[in-house]
């Protein structure tokens, strides 16, 4: 016996035999209740199981515990947070497997409506099979087609101590080496599947899609196999023609330290960042380390928002990969030693993309319609702060850019086919180039630029790489079905994530157009339609239909905008955005609507130096007695602002500054609904009464732009706002929302 297992193996015993809940054998039907510890293989009624988990406390609804335990859940749901409307309301955990434990399997299980479906620490080879934890918690997304909002960015760069979990999850794991996860499913959420430091795991067959977060999240992982899992539209940030952002959402995110993981054959499309490998906090401190020796093959990470694969600080395998449409194919700055090959790229503006990169071998790669195929760089002074979270990777490190093999690649219609600056030491040879605008690109700060034929190494980069995927049974074709989707045109982002095609939706493809005339697609399953009423718009080219189909009509005039349509739906069996199954036949109600109150902005910018005044010590925001002179003014008609390093003035960059914005606006009578987005400190007063105050910046410890809502009651008439808003330095937000409320 594994000695290592034996003191938990004692522990058990011990809980067992104290445990007033010793159950029957796996073939009694057992009904679940709320705080049930499970100890022994067990088969649970099937069912719907309606438990709110305790909201002051973490205790889980279920505990399972022991050594070589099989609980089968036989399709039972537990479904928490009843009294919720809303999934970032949800709440709780559903199931917690404690560290007591070991070698357990949880199967056939669905749970909804919870902040974590399933958390488990400290637990060997556990398995999960056959579950559903689809619809859990997911944050309600403030970025609208036309802006974006900088509060929905996510921020993954530390969970030392489960930081994660403040988004919720799926599944989350930590601790837990030879996990198996197998043919489960999430949709409808933030974050699928999380894992910290689990190593040696199998992670196959799943389907963890159309979720507003991450799909596989890795922090310190290690020696795990992804294979045949469909990660498709994981993604925030994104408004087709507007604004491609991705918000730090990702099909698979891999952050620090987590080294010789196989990615084999998943389909990650539609994605925030397809792949988004990042080598971690300690090798920016230390210049030691990285997320290493990883292989990522045969997979698809088409159609990301910005790049299909992100691998930066590192050294690793990129082999056999399709990525289409992204705005960078590979982002790959200040990777070393690392090789892309035989990889196919299609329409993306660059297909390669390299700052500060070394000892990297690019070989064998199809380039098709991308603007630029390999771009290689460095720049000519370093940033004083990438990512804003700490720089001594620079000070450590050689981070020239030099010693490239570009050899065999075949470029097709790029615009550009190589662009190189500031590199050192490149061999390019052998390549197909077909009706390239321009080959190579490079100028005078490029040395060692050698385009002579190495036979040995066109042979050493002409043998095929063999990867082997994990030795399974029946292993599913993730990319099946997939064409149809084909394009980041097919991400639409709702306040509640990316719409997933199994319900209807009215959606509006030239939301900046500001002519007056709005078009709309009408997407769902097979079935009819017809708007049953409409407001703020005339002269509809069509009020019913069957689907697919495309309207259009005229916006009414006036300085506001208050425009609802709503549309009744029969035919197909439908799943609505929050999960609810619709029978065929039945008719639905579904809706577009557009809020836009305008307001006469006047925006005054102040220089600050805390060093002499700071107004988040004194609740003033000047000093007394002291005159202050604006450095910037501008009229707008709505506040969305985000700067990175300060404002831009006549006088140059100001990195400390005040913001005082004051308009009024001509309100209906009725409820509102006030959003305020910010970075650092915010003060918000509607007709001189202060309704927001956020004026002290250490009341939000991560690295995210907090929002806060509050609803009000406003009268008809002429309504005067205020907001005093403070930047201390760094990066800097400043938005505000205003929607009808209800």
């Amino acid at each position: 016996m594994n000695k290592k297992i034996l003191p938990g193996l004692l522990l058990i015993i011990t809980s067992v035999a104290l445990n007033a809940q010793v159950h029957k054998s796996a073939s009694t039907e057992k009904v679940l209740k709320k705080g049930l510890v499970i100890t022994s293989d067990t088969k649970i009624k099937k069912a719907v199981y309606k438990f709110d988990a305790d909201q002051n406390s973490e205790e889980p609804i279920i505990l399972v515990e022991g050594y070589r335990v099989t609980v089968d859940f036989n399709n039972a749901t537990l479904q928490g947070s009843n009294l919720k409307g809303n999934p970032n309301e949800f709440y709780g955990i559903a199931i917690v497997i404690t560290s007591h434990s070991a070698n357990v399997t949880i199967k056939n299980l669905k749970v909804r409506g919870y902040k974590v479906a399933l958390l488990a620490r400290d637990v060997p080879s556990l398995t999960l099979e056959n579950c559903d934890f689809s619809y859990n918690y997911r944050q309600r997304l403030n970025s609208t087609q036309e802006d974006e909002d900088m509060s929905d960015w996510m921020s993954y760069h530390r969970n030392e101590n489960d930081e994660w979990l403040r988004y919720g999850a799926a599944i989350y794991l930590r601790n837990c080496n030879m996990s198996i996860i197998r043919n489960c499913k999430v949709t409808g959420g933030q974050n699928a599947l999380m894992m910290t430091n689990c190593n040696d795991g199998l992670i196959v067959n799943n389907d963890f899609s159309f979720n507003s977060g991450i799909g596989i999240g890795m922090y310190r992982c290690s020696y795990n196999d992804v294979a045949y899992n469909k990660l498709d539209f994981n993604v925030r940030g994104y408004s087709d023609g507007v604004y491609n952002r991705g918000q730090d959402s990702a099909g698979i995110l891999v952050y620090e330290q987590s080294n010789n993981n196989l990615f084999y054959k998943n389909s990650v499309t539609h994605s925030g960042d397809g792949f988004f490998l990042w080598a971690g906090q300690s090798t920016m401190d230390s210049g030691q380390g990285g997320c290493n020796d990883n292989i990522i093959f045969g997979n698809d990470f088409s159609y990301a928002t910005t790049n299909g694969i992100e691998a930066t600080f590192s050294r690793n395998k990129i082999l056999n990969n399709r990525v289409f449409e992204c705005d960078n194919g590979i982002w790959g700055g200040y990777s070393y030693s690392t090789e892309m090959a035989n990889n196919q790229f299609r329409n993306n503006n660059v297909a390669i993309a390299i700052e500060h990169g070394q000892e990297n071998d690019i070989h064998h790669n199809l380039f098709f319609r991308d603007k630029t195929a390999i771009k290689l760089w460095a720049r000519k002074e370093q940033p004083a702060d990438p990512m804003a979270i700490g720089w001594g990777y620079e000070k450590l490190r050689d981070t020239r850019s030099k010693d490239y093999k570009l050899v065999a690649n075949s470029y097709n219609d790029n615009k550009i086919a190589v662009d190189i600056v500031r590199t050192d030491s490149v061999k390019i040879f052998g390549d197909y180039v077909s009706n390239a605008g321009q080959f190579l690109k490079f100028d005078s700060t490029v040395t060692n630029l050698d385009s002579t034929r190495d036979e040995i190494l066109m042979d050493k980069f002409s043998v095929d790489s063999v990867i082997t995927g994990p030795g399974i049974e029946d292993p599913r074709d993730p990319f099946k079905g997939m064409g149809k989707l084909a394009g980041r045109k097919n991400i639409l982002m709702t306040e509640w994530g990316p719409y997933d095609f199994r319900s209807p939706i009215i959606w509006n493809t030239n939301p900046t157009d500001t002519s007056g005339i709005m078009q709309f697609v009408i997407k769902g399953p097979a079935g009819k339609w017809h708007i049953k009423s409409y407001e703020g718009i005339d002269s509809l080219s069509a009020k019913s239909g069957t689907f697919p189909a495309t309207i259009t009509s005229r916006k009414v005039r006036g300085e506001g905008t208050d425009i609802s349509i709503r549309l009744e739906y029969a035919g197909d069996e439908i799943t609505t955005p929050m999960g609810h199954t619709m029978a065929k036949g039945k008719s639905y109600v579904f809706s577009f609507i557009k809020f836009f109150q305008p307001v006469d902005w006047t925006v005054n910018w102040f220089k600050l130096d805390t060093s002499a005044y700071n107004p988040l010590t004194t609740g003033e925001l000047f000093a007394p007695n002291v005159r202050m002179i604006p450095v910037k003014t501008e009229k707008a008609e709505k506040l969305v602002y985000a700067w990175w390093g300060g404002i831009k003035t006549d006088t140059g960059l100001i990195s400390q500054f005040i913001t005082m914005a004051e308009g009024s606006g001509e309100f209906q009578q009725g409820d509102y609904e006030f959003g305020m987005t910010w970075d650092d400190a915010v003060r918000l007063y509607v007709d001189n009464k202060l309704v927001i105050n956020e004026w002290n910046p250490s009341n939000y410890k991560f690295d995210e732009s907090p929002h806060k809502t509050i609803k009000l009651t406003l009268n008809q008439g002429v309504h005067h706002l205020r907001v005093e808003h403070v930047e201390l330095g760094g990066f800097a937000a400043l938005a505000l929302q205003i929607k009808k409320s209800g």
